[in-house]
C-alpha cells in the first residue's frame, strides 16, 4: 500500500499557558512556537483558544472578524501573528482555534486556522460539535448560548507529507469525522481542545486511543495549560498516540512542549497487522465516507 504519509514528519504540541491580556498571549505563542521549530518541528499546534481565556463570557470581547479573507490586522490581529510566525519558524502552524465574528450573519465561532511555511492560509476549520454538557454537581457548560457551529469536515493537504483533519475538542466525540477523514487518506487527526477536569479524567487519553485505533492513523490533542485561577480548569495532557493506539508522548498538567516523530511505515505496519481496512462489510452496513458531506479541502 502506498505511504499515507510520505516522509517523516515532527510533530509538536505547544501546550499554552494563556490569559486575559491577547497581545501577551500572542507573544507567548511565538516564543513557544519558535522553541518549537529550533527543536525540528515541522507541524507546530496551538491549543483551543490560545489567544484568550476559555468560557461563554469571553467570546464576544475577543472575537476576531476573519472575512472577508485575509482580514486587515485590525479585525484579526491573530490572523496576521499566525500568519508571520509560519514564515518565521519555516513551519506549517496550526493557530489551535479562536472566537471568530462573521459581521454578515452576526453568529460567533469557535475557529482554527492553519497557515504554510509560506504564510499563506491553507484551510479554516469552525467547530462542529458545540459543547453542551450537564454533568449533574460536576460541571455545566453551553458553547451554545454563544457560540454557533460549522458545516463543513475540513481536510488539507500539507506538502511533501500529505492529507491531515483538523477538528476541534468536543468534535473528537463524534468518531464519523474521523472515520471519514481517514478514509479520504488522512494519516493524522489534529483536535486542539480544552477538556476539563471532569471530562479529561473520563475521556481525554480514551477519547484520543479510540480514535487512533478505530481507523489506524495518527492522532493529536492540544489542550491549553492548566490554570486554577482561571475560571475554567483545562485538563492539560496534551498527547500524541501512534496508529496502534499507542501514547507517543504526554504532557503534564503546566505549560510544556511535546514532540513526536512521525512515519508512514508505522500506519503500513498497523493496517498489515491488524488488517481492518480490506475486512469491512459494507454489504451489511453503510460506508460512511460516501455519500453526502461538506468538505473544506
Amino acid at each position: 500500500m502506498a505511504h499515507l504519509l510520505k516522509k517523516p514528519l515532527k510533530l509538536a504540541l505547544v501546550q499554552l499557558a494563556t490569559g486575559a491580556d491577547k497581545p501577551a498571549n500572542l507573544a507567548r505563542a511565538r516564543s513557544r512556537v519558535l522553541e518549537a521549530s529550533k527543536a525540528g518541528a515541522s507541524l507546530i499546534v496551538l491549543p483551543e483558544c490560545f489567544n484568550s481565556p476559555y468560557g461563554c463570557q469571553y467570546f464576544p470581547s475577543y472575537a476576531e472578524t476573519l472575512q472577508p479573507s485575509p482580514p486587515t490586522k485590525e479585525q484579526s490581529p491573530s490572523f496576521h501573528a499566525l500568519s508571520e510566525l509560519a514564515v518565521e519558524s519555516k513551519s506549517y502552524l496550526l493557530g489551535g482555534s479562536i472566537p471568530e465574528y462573521v459581521e454578515t450573519t452576526k453568529k460567533y465561532h469557535n475557529t482554527s486556522l492553519l497557515f504554510s511555511p509560506k504564510g499563506d492560509l491553507l484551510a479554516t476549520h469552525r467547530k462542529v460539535h458545540l459543547f453542551d454538557i450537564d454533568i449533574p454537581g460536576k460541571i455545566t457548560f453551553r458553547e451554545s448560548d454563544v457560540l454557533s457551529p460549522g458545516n463543513k469536515l475540513t481536510l488539507v493537504d500539507i506538502p511533501p507529507y500529505g492529507k491531515i483533519a483538523l477538528a476541534i475538542c468536543y468534535d473528537i466525540r463524534f468518531p464519523e469525522l474521523a472515520t471519514i477523514a481517514a478514509r479520504k487518506g488522512c494519516f493524522l487527526l489534529l483536535y486542539p481542545g480544552a477538556f476539563n477536569l471532569t471530562t479529561g479524567a473520563l475521556h481525554w487519553e480514551l477519547q484520543a486511543r479510540a480514535r487512533a485505533m478505530d481507523n489506524q492513523v495518527y492522532v493529536g490533542l492540544c489542550s491549553p495549560a492548566r490554570d486554577m485561577e482561571a475560571s475554567y480548569h483545562a485538563w492539560g495532557h496534551s498527547m500524541v498516540v501512534d496508529p496502534n493506539a499507542s501514547v507517543m508522548c504526554e504532557a503534564g498538567e503546566k505549560e510544556e512542549i511535546v514532540y513526536a516523530e512521525l512515519t508512514g511505515e508505522k500506519i503500513e505496519e498497523t493496517r498489515k497487522g491488524i488488517p481492518i481496512y480490506t475486512q469491512r462489510r459494507f454489504d451489511v452496513y453503510p460506508d460512511v465516507s460516501e455519500g453526502r458531506i461538506k468538505f473544506d479541502e
